[in-house]
């Protein structure tokens, strides 16, 4: 019997023990969580630690939809970190302009390299970095000559075009000579050629367009005629060549001639320009050749050099472009060497309804200034569709148009009216913002600028005689003022902000914007269509380091701003509106800091 009774081994014997032990343990934690989860919810800990949480959150840039909807209304609900810096390979990250992305799209007509924007859900939240040795940029006129090299180390244009005096390296800088491939003499050397046939002097002609520009010497030696030229490329082979020229101080935007109109209102350049841009004109039934008379005044000018004119083997094109210049009536002003120059007709179209080319007036109902995702129209547009003057000699001079409403202001009730009034608002709210609010405008500390909210222009043209430049945005859901802003001789673009701008980081100095939840919010239902994170994130990417944002809107947005600025570290300060003004405004004034990655994440 007692055999039976010592059955359990000395080992066994312990259990009891160890099991008073374990529960004892299990007690404790329990206790410990309860104790953990009131301090997460009593006390500043709680926000440390959420705060945490989020870093990694950030840090891994989640493709979880739902994580990154959780993180930005944490940051957007204060309780949050600074935002994670982006990996150092983005330093140059174009979100919709993607090339990885892009590949798997057609070919056909060059849609692949058109704007293709990801998902807000699929969009890094995380604030990209200045690339190792970022200097603050040399500032204009200086920098239309040479910038510094670390800020954009890329070697590829000047290796291949440095025989044609696009740009070379010059110890810790890039030069530029001022050439082109169809001017390695110097863009100075060939606008004076142009200036032989084409009244660039004067005034007459002020807003221009170039097309597959370069790193934009053109356009910057054409502001020495106060002509002011928005300069377009793809982003291509020859990496940041947009880049190069924001860099230099010129007006410059990623942009490609593929399927769809370009983000400008008809008739709005006095002067449109292709040296060697490559562009089919008389492709897919003259198509390309269409947009550009979209958009090019009545009585303005169309200047293209390089192939197909009079170029070897390329007879047939040659012919063809020519064709379609005659079917539209436009004037032949010269052909000299491999540069041809024509004149638009004012008025009506006079395109026959038989023509060689079988080419067709677009019909009534159309909108030429519709041009935000638009497909591009095989069709002539007629002046006749545009409310008001637009041809050339019908609208003053520069600088008397700056500040004379022009009759497209009738898309707005009372448009004259609110033009003016307008127009001096801007005054007054310059003139406090330079002195009261110290604000750098009017420096050499700030050369590009954007109004991501431009109406009619107003604040650019307060502006006009500064050392400066200004993209005025128009967004595509708000009235089409931005015929306006180009009759006054100013430029600018439609825009979404909803998604990303077509343009590379660090590309602006001043970032000004009125009634920024206008711009996200559906104008019927009222709802907003993204996050205001989104737009913010957006905006330090377009800024260089030490770049200046101004907010003006409701005391509660502004409010919100300024404690999400943290986060996006930047330094932000809260002012009252000018004296003068009525209405609840008030205004963020932002500096964004020039951080750098730290060493480990090389």
């Amino acid at each position: 019997m007692g055999h039976h009774i010592n059955l359990t081994s000395p080992k066994q014997r312990t259990n009891p023990a160890r099991k008073w032990q374990l529960l004892d343990f299990i007690s404790m934690f329990l206790f410990a969580i309860v104790l953990l989860f009131f301090l997460l919810i009593f006390t500043s800990l709680g926000d440390s630690l959420a705060a945490t949480g989020a870093q990694a959150l950030i840090r891994s840039n989640s493709a979880d939809p739902n994580q990154r909807r959780g993180l930005v209304a944490l940051i957007e609900s204060g309780k949050h970190p600074a935002i994670e810096s982006c990996a150092e390979n983005t330093v140059d990250y174009l979100p919709c302009e993607d090339p990885i992305r892009n590949s798997q799209l057609s070919r056909e007509m060059n849609f692949y390299r058109e704007r293709h924007c990801p998902p807000v859900d699929e969009t890094p939240l995380c604030l990209i970095p200045p690339p190792r040795g970022y200097h603050v940029p040399i500032q204009w006129p200086e920098s239309l000559h040479k910038i510094w090299h670390e800020n954009m180390p890329y070697n590829k244009i000047a290796d291949r075009k440095g025989h044609q005096g696009w740009m070379k390296k010059d110890g810790p800088y890039f030069i530029f000579p001022g050439g082109g491939t169809m001017f390695p003499d110097g863009a100075t050397q060939y606008i004076a050629k142009l200036k032989q046939y084409i009244p660039i002097s004067g005034g007459a002609i002020r807003t221009a367009l170039d097309m597959g520009c370069g790193v934009a010497s053109f356009g910057g030696h054409l502001l020495e005629e106060d002509i002011l030229t928005l300069s377009f490329a793809p982003r291509d082979s020859h990496k940041s060549q947009i880049q190069f020229a924001l860099e230099r101080g010129i007006p410059a935007f990623v942009l490609m001639l593929g399927t769809r109109q370009l983000p400008f209102p008809a008739f709005s350049f006095d002067l449109i320009h292709c040296s060697r841009c490559l562009i089919p004109f008389t492709a897919y039934n003259a198509t390309y050749f269409m947009e550009v008379d979209r958009l090019l005044r009545p009585g303005g000018y169309l200047v293209i050099s390089g192939p197909p004119v009079q170029w070897a083997k390329q007879d047939k094109e040659w012919a063809d472009l020519q064709a379609v210049a005659r079917a539209l009536c436009y004037e032949l002003i010269v052909v000299d060497g491999n540069t041809v120059i024509w004149k638009k007709p004012v008025g009506e179209s006079c395109l026959q309804t038989q023509n060689e080319l079988g080419l067709q007036l677009c019909d009534d109902s159309d909108d030429p200034s519709s041009a935000w995702y638009v497909e591009l129209k095989r069709c002539v547009r007629q002046t006749s569709a545009v409310k008001g003057e637009t041809a050339i000699g019908a609208i003053p001079k520069w600088p008397q148009r700056l500040k004379q409403a022009p009759s497209r202001t009738s898309v707005i009730k009372s448009g004259n009216d609110v033009f003016d009034a307008d127009t001096h608002r801007w005054e007054r709210r310059i003139l406090y913002y330079k002195n009261s609010l110290n604000l750098k405008l009017g420096t050499p500390a700030v050369r590009n600028v954007m109004d991501m909210n431009a109406f009619f222009g107003g604040f650019a043209a307060a502006l006009a005689s500064d050392p400066l430049w200004v993209m005025n945005v128009v967004a595509d859901r708000k009235p089409s003022t931005l015929g306006v802003i180009y009759d006054r001789g100013l430029i600018g673009v439609y825009h979404d902000w909803c998604e990303p701008f077509s343009s590379y980081p660090r590309t602006y100095d001043f970032i000004h914007v009125v009634a920024i939840e206008s711009l996200i919010k559906d104008p019927v239902t009222g709802n907003s269509r993204c996050n205001l994170l989104d737009v913010l994130v957006e905006m330090d990417r377009l800024l260089r380091p030490e770049g200046t944002v101004v907010v003006r809107d409701s005391p509660d947005i502004v409010a919100k701003i300024n404690q999400i600025s943290t986060s996006l570290r930047w330094k932000s300060t809260l002012h009252d509106k000018e004296p003068e003004s009525h209405g609840r405004e008030r205004i963020l004034v932002a500096k964004k800091t020039h951080w750098t990655l730290p060493s480990s994440s090389r």
